[in-house]
């Protein structure tokens, strides 16, 4: 009996360490998974993707600029217009006097055709009218000019020579329209106004420069020069003579200056000449 109660207890013990063990295994320590390399995913080639279509440049607004119309020289209105282009052509305090008279573009159109047939401008242009008269010099009953009667003309001759050629080139462009309608005025409507502003040039260019004294002989309330070749000079030319050498230098100068700024070729420019008077009557 008593080793049967053993044989009890020690199936008792086994039963429970084989209990034991069983719960440790399965319960208590968590199984490890079996070990596995990872997986590398290869990944996927790019695809280039296109950009999304772009919408057309937005074109900037731009305001249509008015269109302003042109302004139409009237040739009964111009002297205003003719006053603010030319008052910067000289600094010389005569030449805003001299702007300040009316009609001025009939009056230099009216000027220039005259110089350009030979005749005498004076009546269109009484404000250059030299002050003081006209003087001689009277000497073993011979009567010459006297060259103090050239400083009349001083004044008119520094202020044509104070002129800016680009200027009045600038200026004349600007208002030639106006030139070539006082020039149909005047019985030209077929004519260029300029080929007469050349002519009146070239006429002016002819002038000779006098050295020497000149012989004079009464002519009624005038005088006339005795050498033949001065007396056959046009009227314009004679009034130019009148005015001096020195002044001729100066105008002729200036007016083959012009010239050539408006284009005229040099070789149709005549070249300035000295002349001796013969004084024998």
């Amino acid at each position: 009996m008593e080793g049967y109660k053993k044989i009890i207890l020690i199936g008792a013990i086994l039963i429970a360490l084989v209990s034991a063990g069983i719960y440790y295994f399965f319960v208590y320590e968590k199984p490890k998974g079996i070990f596995l390399p990872p997986q590398v995913l290869e990944k996927p080639e790019k695809v280039a993707e296109k950009p999304p279509p772009q919408a057309p440049p937005e074109k900037p607004l731009v305001k249509e600029k008015k269109k302003v119309p042109e302004t139409v020289l009237e040739l009964e209105k111009s002297d205003n217009t003719v006053r603010r282009l030319a008052k910067e052509l000289s600094s010389h305090p005569q030449w805003a006097i001299w702007l300040s008279n009316k009609n001025l573009i009939r009056r230099i159109t009216a000027v220039i055709d005259n110089i350009a047939q030979g005749v005498s401008p004076r009546p269109h242009i009484p404000f250059l009218a030299p002050q003081g008269r006209f003087q001689v010099i009277k000497r073993n009953g011979l009567v010459y000019l006297n060259p103090a009667s050239y400083r009349r003309y001083n004044l008119i001759a520094d202020v044509f020579a104070s002129l800016d050629v680009e200027g009045c080139v600038k200026v004349y462009q600007q208002l030639r329209p106006l030139f070539q309608e006082a020039y149909q005025e005047l019985g030209y409507p077929n004519q260029d106004f300029q080929d007469t502003l050349f002519k009146a040039i070239i006429e002016l260019l002819k002038t000779p420069l006098v050295k020497g004294e000149i012989l004079l002989k009464k002519k009624v309330i005038t005088y006339q020069m005795v050498d033949l070749q001065l007396e056959q000079l046009s009227p314009a030319q004679k009034h130019l003579i009148r005015m001096g050498p020195g002044n001729i230098l100066k105008i002729q100068k200036k007016l083959r200056e012009i010239a050539l700024a408006l284009g005229m070729p040099e070789n149709q420019l005549p070249q300035s000449r000295v002349y001796y008077p013969e004084n024998e009557q």
